[in-house]
């Protein structure tokens, strides 16, 4: 800040573009990430990339069953979904784990710099003070004053527009 409460503006936006770099790299280290999830003890291998998408499926021959391949066929197919939930899981903690530095945005100024106002709302953290609203996102409740609401037609059935008007018990109709 400057000299009687001003805000300096070079460092504010200093501040911003360093934090925007380094949240484009913590973005750039996850989709570039591979993770493995296991089941049956190894015999099933799944790795997926940063963004949750399967890129490698390994099935130990000893999980296939030539007796019964129909049982075969469903722990295999068990045994698949249990290691790439597994590797989702551990992609998540990778996310969670990269993007905790950034989780914060909203209430210690930026990156602790002394004299930065909280920047939550700048920058979109869902949930912080100040935050605009994103477009397909509802508005916070008590934002705008809601405007007359109109039940739901039916179709085939009489809407609000076809009921009878309703007439003044004084008007002397």
């Amino acid at each position: 800040m400057e000299p009687g409460g001003q805000l300096d503006m070079q460092q504010l936006l200093a501040a911003a573009a360093a934090m925007q770099s380094q949240l484009m790299n913590a973005q750039q280290e996850l989709a570039e990430a591979e993770v493995e999830g296991t089941a049956g003890g190894g015999l099933v291998r799944a790795t997926v990339n940063g963004q949750a998408e399967l890129v490698d499926l390994q099935i130990d021959p000893a999980a296939v069953d030539a007796a019964d391949p129909a049982e075969s066929a469903q722990t295999i197919a068990d045994l698949v979904l249990a290691a790439y939930r597994d590797a989702c899981r551990a992609v998540d903690e990778l996310q969670q784990e990269t993007m905790a530095p950034f989780a914060g945005l909203g209430g210690a100024g930026v990156g602790g710099l002394p004299g930065v106002p909280d920047l939550g709302g700048i920058f979109g953290v869902p949930g912080a003070s100040g935050t605009p609203a994103v477009a397909g996102q509802a508005e916070p409740a008590g934002q705008d004053e809601p405007g007359p609401v109109e039940p739901p037609t039916v179709p085939g059935q009489p809407g609000p527009a076809d009921a009878p008007a309703e007439t003044d018990p004084d008007d002397g109709v």
